[in-house]
């Protein structure tokens, strides 16, 4: 058991991933205008990992059936850097840990995007 919370840890890490897939497929919503269809996250250790299924924009669909992945992979890439400090800060926020950096990646057929962050080490105990 959590003596600070009183939940247990595994139920605590759930808590956890469950809010760092919801709030970073909320985030992608909110400044796309559509969404991922799902997502799960892992934390391991100093990282967390998020991955979505899905969410393109009709306009990125028309340039993928174009054949322009990498127009849409350098977009997405250019934009993920502009909301930087939004999804640094949520999942800062959501693990009670700072975030040390951030990558954000997206691979197509099928589409997939991927966010990685690396927090800053634990303070060694005892």
């Amino acid at each position: 058991m959590d003596s600070e919370i009183g939940i247990p840890p595994d139920d605590r890490a759930t808590s956890v991933r469950l809010a760092l897939a919801n709030s970073l497929m909320a985030i992608m919503k909110q400044f796309y205008g559509k969404g991922p269809t799902g997502a799960k996250a892992w934390v391991l250790d100093d990282y967390v990992f998020v991955a979505m299924e899905g969410g393109l924009t009709r306009n990125e669909e028309t340039l993928l059936e174009d054949g322009k992945e990498d127009v849409v992979r350098s977009y997405r890439l250019a934009f993920q850097e502009t909301v930087r400090d939004t999804m640094m800060g949520t999942v800062a926020e959501i693990t009670g840990r700072r975030v040390l950096t951030y990558h954000s990646q997206i691979v197509f057929h099928p589409t997939r995007a991927f966010e990685i962050f690396l927090l800053e080490p634990r303070a060694p105990t005892g």
